[in-house]
């Protein structure tokens, strides 16, 4: 159960997440540079202060929504970060543009948040939950 921007937990579902809290190093999750390419449409890369570089797409990125409706969604249907929703097998489907931000702040000095063309605003993307997400071949690898 769940209100935008909460998420409600089993103590069972609270303690598994306590036992994965590996913390990662503080240069792993401290951006170097930040590129949102609102402009072109791309995407948005980061330059961590490790030296590791992460990039993502729109779409990737709309499909990874952190906030509490997306998250318990993607768990209801078995559905992975970044991977998009099944489409509807309808007869005459109705066109639906990209995923794309009308517009993107920064949040304090941990996270960005984004306004999505579909109306969606919910989710904050900190640099944790970003670079945990990395969608580079090595981190990909090192997740599975």
């Amino acid at each position: 159960m769940s209100h935008e921007g909460i998420r409600f937990v089993s103590r069972e579902e609270a303690l598994a997440d306590a036992a994965q809290d590996n913390r990662l190093p503080r240069e792993a999750v401290t951006p170097a540079k930040v590129r949102v390419h609102l402009t072109s449409g791309e995407g948005v890369e980061i330059e961590w202060k490790d030296g590791h570089r992460s990039q993502w797409t729109f779409p990737w990125l709309r499909d990874a929504c952190p906030c509490a409706t997306c998250h318990e969604e993607r768990q209801h249907t078995g559905r992975k970060p970044g991977e998009a929703k099944p489409k509807a097998k309808e007869l005459f489907t109705m066109y639906q543009a990209p995923a794309k931000p009308v517009s993107v702040e920064k949040i304090g000095n941990y996270a960005l948040k984004f306004k999505w063309n579909d109306g969606h605003e919910a989710g904050i993307y900190s640099w944790d939950h970003l670079r945990r997400v990395c969608n580079c071949d090595a981190c990909r690898s090192a997740r599975a």
